[in-house]
């Protein structure tokens, strides 16, 4: 998890940072070579984690490239004198009507960083509304903590000819999107099969770095577990604790609690909740995420006026 905290949407005199995973260190990098660097890094890694990654470290080395552009982004920051605080746990962000501070605790010590402007990255997953919405099968994946669309060796789905690449199959990066799209669009076009056997070859050596940051930088357990109090639908205002008691009511999934709550009928129509609620009630009901499975998408995927759709007239060409 990370989150960043800035002053302005323009660079900001005296930002902070709390959370992890690579796109924290890039980010905080391009703060450094844009003049305006994070006043403090923080990172809620749990102490371990090194540890546990070390096994996939011998083939992360096929894709050894990653590894050492994130010691660079992470050398960078550090020489830039930005203060960089790690395990840090219990975190809070003061402020009533708008945010004031970040406190933590870190290094046996409580923390306490002024800031107006609160930015969380709790990392990166596929957004699986279209493909849901299509009604294509979807697996859980433990490693990424997520769903994602289940694939053929040519990115299809179950669905005949919707094809994915990109984050949208799984997380993997810009390279290994622009490999898949090569892939997929190869595969519809017949082509050279001997191209398809490269780029496959090129999309398993790029992607050997995924087993060792995904143990490394797995959600941390109050991630994963958040508190009662704590807002899982904004939409609709809808707590973690207002889910786990429609749990022990007896509501058996998702699509129950939505109906319950109204969990992800508000405007990001569940894209941002769905996969903290589904967690939720998995953790709830001490069954696998598959089974709890997800929210039944249904259109539009993003809210519209009434007016589009009074004036929808299918088969006539807009003037």
């Amino acid at each position: 998890m990370m989150l960043h905290l800035t002053q302005e949407l323009e660079p900001p005199a005296n930002p902070a940072r709390f959370s992890s995973g690579p796109l924290l260190w890039l980010l905080a990098a391009q703060m450094v070579d844009a003049g305006c660097p994070p006043r403090a890094v923080v990172e809620n890694l749990p102490r371990g984690r090194t540890r546990a990654a070390l096994p996939h470290l011998l083939r992360a080395l096929r894709a050894r490239s990653y590894l050492a552009k994130g010691l660079a982004l992470m050398r960078k920051v550090k020489a830039a004198g930005v203060p960089i605080h790690r395990h840090a746990t219990g975190l809070a962000v003061e402020g009533t009507d708008a945010a004031r501070a970040l406190v933590f605790a870190a290094g046996g010590r409580a923390q306490r960083i002024e800031t107006t402007s609160i930015a969380l990255h709790q990392g990166v997953v596929p957004n699986q509304q279209v493909t849901r919405l299509m009604r294509a099968d979807h697996l859980w994946d433990a490693s990424q903590h997520c769903f994602r669309p289940v694939l053929d060796a040519s990115g299809q789905t179950s669905v005949p000819g919707l094809y994915v690449a990109g984050d949208g199959a799984g997380i993997g990066g810009a390279r290994a999107a622009a490999l898949q799209g090569r892939l997929v669009a190869l595969s519809i076009s017949g082509g050279d099969p001997a191209r398809i056997a490269r780029l496959r070859t090129a999309l398993a050596r790029d992607a050997a770095i995924r087993p060792f940051l995904e143990a490394l930088y797995a959600p941390a357990p109050e991630v994963l577990a958040p508190a009662d109090d704590t807002i899982i639908c904004r939409c609709e205002e809808v707590t973690a604790g207002t889910i786990r008691a429609t749990v022990d009511l007896g509501a058996p999934g998702p699509n129950q609690v939505k109906s319950m709550l109204r969990t992800g009928m508000g405007p990001c129509q569940g894209r941002v909740c769905g996969l903290a609620v589904a967690g939720i009630i998995a953790a709830r009901k001490g069954e696998d995420p598959q089974v709890t499975d997800y929210y039944r998408i249904r259109p539009p995927l993003k809210p519209i006026p009434l007016a589009e759709l009074a004036g929808f007239a299918p088969g006539i060409a807009a003037e």
